[in-house]
């Protein structure tokens, strides 16, 4: 749902100021992200996932683990909408839209390098949907010789001489805090992004506590680890093997309580564990309450762009959170 901005907005987000009086404060307090900064690790069993993915290869090829776990976190996103809010300049946003950024390998070799992708996913998507995205963007990407609008423009700037490559970076920053920096960049940067997820269990390792970048709009860093076999007792006491996948999660603490964040973790397992859910849409997309004047908002019209008549109101696909 894309709404009209109000005076404060960004053109990536909209201003959020109905929220505690603390997490107003929070911000000016915590400036960075480093300083906000909480870290959470878990296992998660897989073994009904492997199992779904085997059953489902036929009519989604190319099915794998990590599409089930970013249907995962686009649905929990779609039902938890203060997880795809950000902090810039000690101000709160809710982004209006959600995209995740990743790195994927070009190639078939390990000389072939890696790419960084920022797709936009819609939030009611399904697993179809994600399989379908991806497989799009590992097309495009994965001929070592092609490069994308990310690519280039990350060389341009890298290949600066060091005075002026500081420069310019400084000055994006800078725009950014202050919202005048171009929209170009912005799309192409996948710093700013809802969630950036990277899975080094493709290279066998355990998963790492990733930093979230000053630069940029990430609130959240998802690092999945390798698959193992783990012996554990079931509820009779028999020992039995199940498949677990380790995950380490950084996120930025001013965006939402402990809490929200605890329930939205539960969310996210309910998801995982039960993976037939993602095969269809969410029967509802929360919008989040702490956006400001929501109600005085009118709806855009998502194919000409332009502001309708209609101001926001809950409806059978909408509601508020």
């Amino acid at each position: 749902m894309k709404l009209s901005r109000k005076y404060g907005d960004r053109y990536d987000g909209y201003r959020v100021k109905n929220v505690d009086g603390p997490f107003l404060l929070i911000p000016y307090i915590m400036k960075e992200r480093v300083d906000s900064q909480v870290f959470f690790e878990d296992d998660i069993e897989i073994t009904a996932i492997e199992n779904f993915i085997r059953e489902h290869q036929e009519e989604m090829p190319g099915l794998s683990l990590y599409h089930v776990v970013i249907a995962a976190v686009l649905r929990t996103i779609s039902q938890r909408p203060y997880l795809n809010r950000f902090v810039v300049n000690s101000k709160i946003y809710a982004r209006n839209h959600f995209c995740l950024s990743m790195m994927i390998k070009k190639g078939l070799t390990v000389s072939g390098g890696e790419t960084l992708v920022k797709p936009e996913l819609p939030l009611d998507g399904t697993l179809a949907d994600v399989v379908e995205i991806f497989k799009k963007i590992v097309e495009e990407n994965k001929v070592v010789e092609n490069s994308n609008d990310t690519d280039d423009t990350i060389n341009i700037i890298g290949k600066l001489p060091h005075w002026l490559c500081r420069f310019v970076v400084n000055t994006l920053m800078f725009m950014d805090r202050h919202n005048c920096m171009p929209k170009f960049i912005n799309k192409v940067s996948p710093f700013h992004t809802g969630f950036f997820i990277t899975n080094i269990g493709s290279i066998g390792i355990e998963p790492i506590y990733h930093h979230i970048y000053e630069f940029g709009t990430t609130s959240i860093f998802l690092a999945i680890g390798k698959k193992r076999t783990m012996v554990v007792p079931d509820s009779d006491g028999n020992i039995i093997k199940k498949r677990f996948m380790g995950i380490k999660i950084v996120g930025d603490e001013r965006i939402c309580d402990g809490h929200y964040y605890a329930e939205s973790a539960r969310l996210l397992y309910k998801y995982l564990k039960r993976p037939e859910k993602l095969l269809t849409p969410p029967e509802k997309i929360y919008v989040d309450r702490g956006i400001n004047k929501l109600e005085k908002r009118y709806l855009i019209d998502e194919k000409t762009g332009k502001k309708t008549k209609e101001k926001f109101h809950e409806s059978e696909k909408y509601a508020v959170h």
